[in-house]
């Protein structure tokens, strides 16, 4: 059935759909509102549940628990939701949770690799190319731009953002926002640099990364507070897309940003 394997061990509700190409290994279980897309790779002891809808060429190592219900003690049974997109590798153990409400979704990008242990809380959005390393874990409503990372045993707060192309430290507590490009490590966490090693290797010139680095140093540097640095930052450094981009993020910041 278009070279679909399923392992005769493994439990696959007839509802269930599965694209062209998936492997199914032993003793996995699939719910009846799972629907993954094509040359998906389920290792074993893979448990999906939903209503969860995933993308092509996702990977889910042993033990992954994907799309159980929320741990939000407010949720009343209702289907609630998660969406997956392509390409993403799930190691050993991740767990990631639907959303608390029926009018909300857990939403995971394409490309995301996420490690051993690593967790995904309900009605989070996690953008594409993303990196969790072990242990790394976001309560509730977490939002995650592309090409970040988070650090081994990295804890994020509910309703925390970290930025595109930001990293948290091994072991950081994260209770505020972490803004874009930006470097947070520590318990509680601190803004130590721009990530200039993760930007160097998604191809930004030194002229390019000069702006933020400035922008790091007027708002972690020069002794201003955050409304001063923005003016400052808005008034010499506008021209920079990247630069428009960390202003815009700490502006829309509700809980503020990692000092």
């Amino acid at each position: 059935m278009n070279g679909l394997t399923i392992h005769p061990t493994a439990i696959v509700d007839p509802a269930a759909q599965l694209g062209a190409g998936t492997f199914v290994g032993p003793y996995c279980v699939i719910a009846a509102q799972v629907s993954l897309g094509e040359n998906c790779w389920l290792q074993n002891h893979v448990t999906l549940a939903g209503p969860l809808r995933a993308g092509r060429e996702n990977k889910f190592y042993a033990y992954c628990s994907i799309g159980q219900q929320t741990q939000d003690l407010k949720y009343q049974g209702e289907p609630t939701y998660l969406e997956i997109g392509d390409g993403n590798c799930f190691r050993e153990f991740c767990t990631v949770n639907r959303s608390t409400s029926a009018s909300g979704k857990t939403r995971v990008g394409s490309g995301g690799n996420f490690l051993a242990y690593s967790h995904i809380g309900h009605d989070c959005v996690v953008g594409d190319a993303v990196v969790f390393s072990n242990n790394g874990t976001l309560a509730g409503h977490v939002h995650v731009g592309d090409h970040a990372v988070i650090g081994g045993l990295t804890a994020v707060h509910q309703f925390c953002r970290i930025g595109r192309f930001a990293i948290t430290g091994g072991c950081s507590k994260i209770v505020q926002d972490v803004p874009p490009f930006m470097i947070a490590d520590g318990n509680p966490a601190k803004v130590r640099g721009i990530n200039q090693v993760g930007l160097e290797r998604a191809g930004y010139a030194p002229e390019k990364m000069k702006p933020i680095k400035e922008a790091f140093r007027l708002l972690y540097r020069a002794k201003l507070n955050t409304a001063q640095a923005l003016e400052e930052a808005r008034a010499k450094l506008s021209e920079s897309a990247e630069v428009r981009e960390i202003l815009a993020f700490i502006e829309e910041s509700e809980r503020g940003i990692v000092r």
